[in-house]
């Protein structure tokens, strides 16, 4: 990248940062201290890693001569068994096991089952509210924001708490102004969409047909099923309008 000048041949600056000209034409303001803090943190949890894969090694240590971990893990289980004799039968206590797993794994059935619930719920109130106050979607693209999301959705899950978008290959999208941490939603959606081959047809401006147009049919009304429907009338008007998979 190559440092832009204005007319005097001074460096251009926006928002107190210097803007480099990428290699295609392309201008971002470059964080110079949030990338050396992004660096540093970067080196402290790599440091962490280090430090966490030598303290497991070390435990390591402690089993060798181990050379059947499930031989090991069935005898102690035996050795359990015979002390537990001195108080009922080994079945009886096969019999209780049994019993406690089976507990176990419906309540834990039961969270996981809650668990999903909630992260759906999550997933919906976060991404789709995302979607809905999109500054990207409501100024650059011609098709409402249900149907926004109901194309390019599937690249933006919840992680940790934070909407975090990826590419068509799977890989996080990361912010070009703020180099080693992630896009923001607007700034992804515009990744995403640039990367899309029709996108000419959904940007405004750009020759789309917008929610509620209705096209060239001589005045007549718009029917049952077309952007003036109801949502799901809507995604698969638009849906059939621009190819795009149900």
């Amino acid at each position: 990248m190559k440092l832009k000048l204005d007319d005097k041949g001074n460096v251009v600056v926006q928002d107190g940062k210097p803007v480099y000209v990428k290699d295609d034409g392309s201008e971002v303001a470059f964080d110079v201290v949030g990338t050396t803090n992004t660096i540093s943190r970067l080196n402290a949890e790599a440091k962490g890693h280090r430090e966490r894969a030598e303290a497991a090694e070390g435990k390591l240590k402690s089993f060798d001569g181990i050379e059947d971990p499930e031989a090991a893990k069935k005898a102690l289980g035996t050795v359990a068994n015979l002390d537990a004799k001195k108080l009922i039968e080994a079945g009886e206590v096969e019999k209780v096991k049994g019993e406690i797993k089976a507990a176990y794994e419906k309540q834990l059935a039961d969270a996981n089952s809650e668990t999903e619930t909630l992260r759906g719920q999550l997933h919906g109130h976060m991404v789709g509210g995302s979607f809905t106050r999109s500054k990207f979607v409501t100024e650059k693209l011609a098709i409402p924001a249900d149907l926004v999301e109901a194309r390019f959705g599937k690249h933006f899950n919840v992680v940790d708490g934070k909407v975090v978008a990826t590419d068509a290959n799977g890989n996080k999208i990361y912010s070009a102004s703020n180099p080693g941490e992630l896009a923001d939603f607007d700034e992804a959606l515009t990744t995403i969409v640039g990367a899309y081959p029709q996108k000419n047809q959904i940007l405004k401006g750009s020759g789309a047909a917008g929610g509620g147009s209705g096209g060239s049919g001589g005045g007549k009304s718009q029917t049952k099923g077309d952007f003036g429907g109801s949502k799901s009338e809507r995604v698969a008007a638009i849906n059939a309008k621009f190819s795009l998979p149900s």
